[in-house]
């Protein structure tokens, strides 16, 4: 997290001026901090710390008032912590973001090489923070530390991803030097944000993703994906959509990218575009945005390699859209309005119907729309189209044979203004009808339906017996103690006694049956969790507080609804 802070640049003159020297620290100092009260537990504004670790390039302190309510078991494991995460930064995270992206301010205001790591405890879901104001004297920012420095949660000192956490926040330390000091320009929070998501995987922290930076963020996505990439509150979706849009942007168009969007004087959106020219790439910021919203939903090379994700970690990964049902018998029209902010992605699922598709779109007259669709038949083959729009923002489509040659169609609609303001919603409006054919041809399109599906369904009954031969055996438990609370998030791929409960309650809804309860969250088990999820949409969305997607996530709202049947 970047906390950045408008500031007047008075010149280089002005640091000149205010020369600060802070003597070589020595373990077992202690100091005073200035700390953001938004992101500290306590809400405190200044804390004392103890110099507790120092390596060639970092001095690591600790918050005393969190260290002084350690048990000593406790405090025994953080020496060992610091000296990892003080080897890691120095023979990893510091050269390789370096060699990358260019140095820190140093020796900085301070006149030390050293960087300063804070460790104090912090709301929950924050990793860290940097804050730019450090960077000026107290003259011009009273609650300036004056120090090359960087924050992390307390919390996650022993955990796996406090190396990402690190990487993270210095990624901003070194882009106040190399865009701030440079140009004197403040990068756009979204795109300084995308860097620093970008960090972990670079050094490679996401190569094995269970438990990963990147498979939190990925789960924040799905629970989210509608969220604005440009439209920075500080909440946790914006990591999700920032996350997945720049593991994108790096597979297709390279790290050199986010490095040659720093190194100029442009921020934002801006930046991208010459970057992008630079390298001679044919699309623009605009086009890029598009594919991602394709890719999420389809992540498919065979489609289109601009529709696809290249990290082994994110090739199955894609999203569930809300699907819209169309009657298949007699003239059915369904008709939605919704609204969006600039730069996010809105998927829309059309199936159903029977004979011509015709799709309206109706979008606010003062937004950049672009609206892709893509129209997938029964065979798998999907095509991408643009729906052309006039200066109302209005456009319209006809599709023959919708139901029998063509068996859905997505619908991807974005606004995409060239302005740097963002914070504005947009309404748009589409609707999707079908015109009934003669009773002969319905009949007979009716009997082809059946055919496909029929032999649809053979195939995946077949590939359901063969998962389910695959997962069954041996005795497994079949009740659920009174005491049993669902309290984690669950999804595929994950080993977790709480997935026996999830199952057995699956079962007794009706939903599946013969499925092994065991600790395994398989594919059987993610598509049953989409039935339950589908079955209780109203409840589920309610306890959510948005209107969900059945994805087989068990998040917030899908476990509200398992532990209101397990009152039953």
């Amino acid at each position: 997290m970047s906390k950045n802070l408008k500031i007047i640049f008075l010149s280089t003159i002005f640091f000149s001026l205010f020369p600060l020297f802070i003597s070589a620290a020595s373990l077992g100092e202690k100091a005073s901090f200035y700390i953001d009260s938004s992101y500290d537990l306590q809400k405190r504004q200044e804390i004392t710390a103890t110099l507790r670790e120092i390596s060639d390039r970092a001095y690591f302190y600790i918050d005393d008032d969190w260290w002084d309510n350690l048990s000593l078991q406790e405090r025994t494991k953080i020496p060992d912590a610091l000296k990892g995460l003080g080897t890691e930064f120095e023979n990893k995270i510091y050269p390789t973001l370096t060699s990358r992206f260019g140095f820190e301010w140093k020796p900085g205001i301070d006149k030390d090489e050293k960087i300063a790591i804070l460790i104090h405890p912090m709301v929950e879901g924050a990793g860290g923070y940097f804050n730019s104001g450090d960077e000026y004297p107290r003259v011009q920012i009273p609650k300036s530390n004056q120090r090359e420095m960087i924050y992390l949660n307390a919390s996650y000192i022993n955990d796996q991803n406090a190396k990402s956490f690190l990487a993270h926040e210095f990624i901003h330390l070194i882009t106040f030097n190399q865009k701030d000091k440079a140009y004197g320009v403040s990068e756009e929070t979204w795109l300084n944000e995308s860097r620093a998501e970008y960090a972990p995987t670079l050094l490679g922290y996401d190569d094995v993703y269970e438990g990963s930076n990147l498979q939190n963020r990925v789960r924040i996505f799905l629970e989210k994906s509608s969220d604005s990439l440009t439209e920075w509150k500080n909440e946790k979706s914006d990591y999700g959509v920032i996350n997945l849009f720049t593991q994108y942007l790096v597979d297709h168009y390279g790290v050199e990218i986010l490095v040659d969007s720093l190194k100029t004087p442009e921020v934002g959106i801006s930046s991208i575009n010459e970057a992008l020219s630079r390298r001679s790439f044919k699309e623009d910021f605009s086009q890029v945005f598009t594919n991602w919203t394709i890719a999420v939903f389809v992540n498919n090379c065979q489609i289109s390699e601009n529709y696809c994700y290249f990290n082994p970690n994110l090739r199955n990964f894609r999203i569930v859209p809300p699907v819209y049902f169309l009657s298949l018998i007699g003239e059915s029209t369904f008709s939605i309005t919704y609204s969006t902010p600039s730069w996010a992605g809105n998927w829309y699922k059309i199936i159903g119907g029977k004979g011509t598709l015709t799709l309206e779109f109706d979008g606010d007259d003062t937004a950049d729309f672009e609206v892709p669709y893509l129209l997938c038949d029964y065979q798998g083959v999907c095509g991408m189209n643009l729906l052309a729009l006039d200066k109302n923002k209005n456009g319209q489509i006809a599709i023959p044979e919708f139901n029998t040659k063509y068996s859905s169609l997505t619908l991807i609609p974005s606004v995409q203004p060239q302005i740097t303001s963002f914070m504005l919603n947009y309404p748009f409006t589409w609707k999707a009808s079908v015109v009934d054919k003669t009773p002969a041809e319905k009949e007979a399109e009716l009997i082809k339906e059946l055919l496909i599906r029929i032999e649809s369904l053979q195939k995946e009954i077949a590939r359901i017996r063969a998962l389910i031969a695959q997962y069954q055996g041996g005795s497994t438990p079949t009740n659920i103690p009174v005491s049993f609370k669902f309290e984690k998030n669950l999804s595929e791929g994950i080993n977790d006694p709480e997935v026996v409960y999830l199952k057995i309650v699956l079962a007794k809804e009706g939903l599946v049956n013969g499925l092994k309860n065991n600790e395994y969250f398989g594919p059987i088990t993610k598509a049953t969790v989409i039935l339950f999820q589908e079955k209780y949409k109203n409840d589920i969305s309610a306890a959510a507080g948005y209107t969900i997607s059945a994805s087989g996530f068990v998040g917030t709202g899908t476990r509200t609804k398992l532990n209101e049947i397990l009152l039953r």
